[in-house]
């Protein structure tokens, strides 16, 4: 079907997927990475106080838009598709973000919905995931927004039965409640109970007592299974499919709440846009895994896998 790009811009990082589709008779998708990339530009800080994009966050973007496109022109690339999500949603000036990327990139950016977003993220995890192993629900924890998606896969298509998007992520939380650094006992009380609230609208919507196989995509997660594993780096190979028992997932959690941040940044695998986040992504994650551990639910399988590969599939 021939090479094609994906762009995701959260509210912390902006990620590029150019990858080669093919789709075999039975209407089943394969990708094959060419090149995948991450960066932090922090897109969304201040969002959540201010309802608009910061000057600096958009040259942020910018350039990192710009070196992505060159990349595209590089690996002789044919279709793109450039998602934005949870920090573009909810500001006033999102106007300007559309302006640059139009100039750098050469096609539209599309602000998706959370539902969308949620979709997408299904199709691309679920993938590698045996079908037997279902239902499943997948949690993407982002910066701004966090997506809840149930559904089935046999092994050529994904079945997406319910999803809801709702507003709390690793920069929002932190931002909201986690002010000091480490966070006080106060603090951390308050940022469980948002994050209780809000999640609870997604377990109202999402049937998850239904569950089969937990699965995690994103930073976040990526980043806990490293840090569970011990790695010296981070490693995409050793992280993707890992089993995380909810068990670890508290004990990483209260060992990231009472470090400072050099401490943390001191951790092997840790990427330096992360750094001042992970507390309360983890807490996100913490809280998920609360709730699904009341319906029997004891692991979470990390997926490096996610809505860029989604993206990817849906220009075959």
């Amino acid at each position: 079907m021939g090479r094609v790009a994906a762009i995701d811009c959260g509210t912390n990082s902006i990620r590029l997927l150019v990858a080669d589709v093919t789709v075999s008779d039975d209407g089943s998708r394969w990708l094959r990475d060419v090149h995948r990339e991450m960066r932090v530009v922090r897109l969304g800080a201040g969002v959540d106080a201010t309802g608009v994009l910061d000057a600096g966050a958009l040259e942020r973007t910018r350039a990192a838009l710009a070196d992505y496109t060159n990349i595209l022109r590089r690996k002789g690339t044919e279709r793109v598709r450039m998602v934005a999500t949870s920090a573009t949603r909810d500001a006033r000036n999102r106007d300007e973000f559309f302006e640059m990327t139009r100039a750098v990139l050469g096609v539209e950016a599309e602000v998706i919905s959370g539902d969308e977003e949620a979709r997408l993220s299904f199709a691309g995890a679920v993938a590698d995931l045996d079908a037997a192993e279902g239902p499943f629900l997948v949690s993407d924890v982002g910066g701004g927004s966090t997506e809840l998606v149930l559904g089935s896969w046999d092994g050529v298509r994904a079945d997406v039965e319910a999803a809801r998007s709702v507003d709390i992520g690793c920069v929002r939380l932190t931002e909201r409640c986690l002010h000091d650094d480490p966070p006080t006992a106060a603090q951390v009380e308050e940022a469980v109970a948002v994050a209780t609230g809000v999640l609870g609208e997604a377990f109202a919507a999402v049937p998850t007592a239904r569950t089969g196989t937990w699965i995690g995509v994103a930073g976040t997660v990526t980043t806990l299974v490293a840090l569970a594993k011990e790695l010296p780096a981070y490693d995409s190979a050793e992280i993707h499919l890992a089993r995380l028992p909810i068990d670890r997932i508290r004990e990483i959690t209260d060992r990231l709440l009472t470090m400072g941040h050099d401490e943390r940044a001191a951790l092997g695998p840790m990427h330096p846009g992360r750094v001042d986040v992970i507390a309360g992504g983890a807490l996100v994650v913490r809280t998920l895994a609360e709730h699904l551990a009341t319906h029997g639910v004891t692991e979470l399988v990390a997926s490096e896998h996610d809505i860029l590969d989604g993206i990817a599939f849906s220009l075959a």
